[in-house]
């Protein structure tokens, strides 16, 4: 069993926390969960699960899979291929067709933007995006 990169994980979370300016008690809040138990988290003494760990991304406001991947859950070319995301946008019942689409080529045009490239080499050239440009 893979052991999990809890001290890295630990700073990682604190420099995130800091350079978002939310104290450990405002995070600990906005994440649903313990002070105590974040501030363990912090110092590497807690193993956090994958949902705690979404929680505390979306309170962040940074990418689960970034977290997922300093607590050595998720090997970091699976978290740079996008395929996790893609993937949850393709199968969402709550979307339509057209909506899907336009989520992978906004998703796309990010990850290109940021150096990541595309995600899905086959997709159909992007047409206009409405709202966007």
């Amino acid at each position: 069993m893979a052991s999990l990169n809890v001290g890295n994980l630990g700073a990682f979370l604190r420099e995130q926390r800091r350079t978002a300016q939310l104290s450990l008690r405002q995070l600990a809040e906005a994440a649903g969960v313990s002070n105590p138990y974040l501030s363990q988290i912090e110092r590497g003494l807690r193993k956090p699960s994958a949902e705690i760990l979404q929680q505390l991304a979306k309170a962040l406001r940074i990418s689960a899979e970034t977290l997922y991947v300093q607590a050595g859950i998720l090997d970091e070319r699976q978290a740079a291929s996008g395929v996790e995301v893609q993937t949850a946008i393709r199968t969402d019942p709550s979307l339509n067709e057209k909506q899907k689409q336009v989520l992978l080529q906004i998703y796309d045009s990010f990850r290109k933007e940021n150096g990541y490239g595309s995600t899905d080499p086959g997709a159909a050239p992007a047409g206009d995006v409405p709202g966007h440009g």
